[in-house]
């Protein structure tokens, strides 16, 4: 018995990495290519949007990983009930902080090569194939539907960059 709950424990632990990453990388991507969108319609220069677009990747890669490695934490400590710690909430922290800061480069790229309409819809696109291909990876670990998983990870994603273009462009219309 204590073999499966060893295996159980292993599995479980491995589960929370893997959602660390899947969440840092689709967090990072959507919310990278939904600002860098949002401002670039909104008509402001290449050089702010690279600014922004660093300045964010940087800021939100340090927060997710703070944030996971105290939630790890907490959970850590409601579980035992008294105070605990383990190097879990340091992997899970670290993998966050990883997988957030390189995908958020993929978004930011293109504005790096391009500059203006290619390089914002470049970035969408790449933006997209990446959520496309992060929904195939992680059906191909979990062992689901492939193309489900990866049509849903774009729609999704998809969705909400629309939201960063649409705010973009109603504030640009605004001031």
């Amino acid at each position: 018995m204590d073999g499966i709950k060893r295996a159980y424990r292993d599995k479980e632990l491995k589960a929370g990495h893997f959602s660390n990453f899947v969440f840092g990388v689709e967090d990072s991507v959507v919310s990278t290519v939904g600002l860098l969108s949002g401002i670039a319609i909104a008509g402001v220069p290449n050089r702010t949007i690279l600014v922004s677009g660093v300045i964010l990747i940087l800021v939100e890669a340090f927060s997710m990983a703070i944030g996971s490695f105290l939630s790890e934490y907490s959970e850590e400590e409601y579980l035992s009930g008294r105070e605990s710690f383990s190097a879990r909430s340091l992997v899970d922290g670290s993998i966050m902080f990883f997988s957030y800061f390189v995908s958020g480069f993929v978004p930011l790229f293109p504005y790096v090569l391009f500059g203006g309409n290619q390089a914002f819809w470049i970035s969408i696109f790449v933006s997209l194939i990446t959520l496309f291909c992060l929904g195939v990876t992680s059906a191909r670990f979990s062992r689901t539907h492939v193309i489900r998983s990866g049509i849903r990870m774009f729609l999704i994603g998809g969705f909400a960059i629309a939201v960063g273009v649409f705010t973009g462009s109603l504030l640009n219309s605004r001031f």
